[in-house]
């Protein structure tokens, strides 16, 4: 494999006319990466400082950097787009180092010492700059699943004003989006195709946190449209990590999780602006109790998606919403087995996952009997025990090949399952949710 000693971040471009932008990178100033954004159209721009809007596209410039990054990990970092201050090289170095730590594992490569942030300037201060925007209009992202789908329903009881985002278009988005009957903004982003092509000759590939990619595009978005505050809906299951490595966790969901969503909300404040609210909603619920809310709106029950292969970049796209196959199906069939009957559950995927023998070595890593958890973003394994009691209690599973498992293998290793399941139900203390948000939490526990 070929190596190179620099990774550039080049420029950053924003044509407003065309409600464009544009991303230039480069390995050793030789080989250039260009990675474009359309907006979309329909909307108009707020009068907000330039100084704001560059803030915004610095910070995303540098986090869209990790998908090129990744291809050759060079030593060393040229950033030609902006000043880098000793915090923010800090928050540079950590948000790359956790967010490529299943890129690291994947390709066996340790990743002491491997980032370097360049410290270019000491002048940590940025002057305060007022900035248009309209109290109580909300910005949420929606990428198919559930979870947004509770964010969603829990604001509108509230009656708050809500615009939704989304990353590009796919048929099933498109099915939900008109279900929710929601102002919808799509970002359509074009990937360089150089990545590609140094991928088939065998420039290293892996996950990236694309949480905080699409964190710092609704920043942008935020600020260019007025909206006040982005609400995201990343559940308190997201912290727990799939293995321990070189001293270090591991964590297919570390963008999802508290310790990211703490520092980009402080780097949003200190580094762009105070006045746009960044938090996720759902934080102290964990998956199930997530699930737990959603089982009472069976409106969108055949409109979700949580199945990841109808994501995936190069494929061609299916309409099949579930392949009952990858582990997050085998993960969320299992959280809905909790609190949707039988009947309604099979209807959804199409199949009763249960009965498929092939699942049990999937399951029995979801249950931590065997390996490391699955590299998806998938409940944890008190979640995954926890909702296996509650489908049990239901009775409709108990003869199927996976809970036959479950009761044989799992069960009689958990000492207290009802002091289980309401630590898994109960929500945690620990969040970011500003006041006038929390009375409309109310719903989701009060059930």
């Amino acid at each position: 494999m070929d190596q190179y000693s620099k990774f550039v971040f080049d420029s950053f471009a924003f044509d407003q006319d065309e409600a464009y932008l544009e991303f230039r990178y480069s390995l050793d100033g030789e080989i250039p990466f260009l990675e474009s954004l359309s907006l979309p159209g329909g909307m108009e721009f707020q009068q907000t400082p330039l100084a704001l809007i560059d803030r915004s596209l610095f910070a995303l410039h540098m986090i869209a950097g990790t998908s090129y990054y990744k291809s050759y990990c060079p030593k060393q970092m040229e950033i030609r787009s902006g000043l880098l201050t000793n915090k923010h090289a800090d928050f540079w170095n950590k948000v790359y180092e956790n967010g490529l730590m299943e890129f690291f594992y994947k390709n066996k490569l340790n990743p002491e010492g491997v980032i370097n942030f360049p410290t270019t300037t000491e002048n940590d201060y940025l002057e305060p700059l007022e900035r248009p925007f309209t109290p109580g209009k909300v910005l949420v992202p929606i990428g198919g699943g559930k979870d947004s789908i509770v964010t969603i329903e829990i604001l509108k009881k509230a009656g708050f004003d809500i615009t939704l985002m989304r990353l590009g278009s796919h048929p099933l988005i498109d099915a939900l989006v008109e279900e929710l009957n929601l102002p919808c903004l799509t970002v359509d982003r074009s990937l360089s195709e150089k990545l590609f092509d140094l991928n088939d000759l065998g420039a290293m590939n892996g996950h990236v946190p694309i949480t905080a990619y699409i964190s710092f595009l609704n920043v942008f978005m935020a600020l260019i449209y007025g909206f006040e505050s982005i609400v995201m809906s990343n559940e308190r299951s997201a912290d727990e990590g799939n293995l321990q490595q070189w001293g270090r966790t591991v964590n297919h969901q570390w963008s999802k999780g508290w310790q990211c969503e703490q520092l980009l909300s402080t780097y949003i404040e200190h580094f762009i602006t105070p006045d746009i609210k960044y938090f996720s909603l759902l934080r102290h619920l964990s998956e199930l109790g997530v699930v737990r809310y959603f089982s009472k709106l069976p409106q969108y029950f055949s409109k979700v998606t949580s199945c990841n292969k109808n994501w995936k970049i190069l494929q061609e796209r299916s309409e099949s919403r579930w392949c009952c196959e990858c582990s997050k199906c085998a993960s969320t069939f299992a959280l809905f087995a909790a609190y949707i009957p039988k009947e309604q559950l099979i209807e959804i995927f199409g199949q009763n996952i249960f009965e498929d023998h092939t699942q049990g070595i999937l399951y029995r890593q979801l249950l931590g009997l065997a390996g490391n958890k699955p590299f998806e973003c998938v409940g944890t394994t008190d979640e995954m025990r926890a909702a296996f009691i509650l489908a049990h209690e239901q009775g409709d599973f108990d003869d199927t090949p996976v809970m036959q498992m479950f009761l044989k293998e799992v069960l009689p290793q958990i000492k207290d399952p009802d002091k289980l399941k309401k630590k898994e139900i109960s929500p945690a203390s620990e969040h970011g949710i500003p006041e006038e948000f929390l009375t409309a939490l109310h719903a989701p526990e009060g059930s």
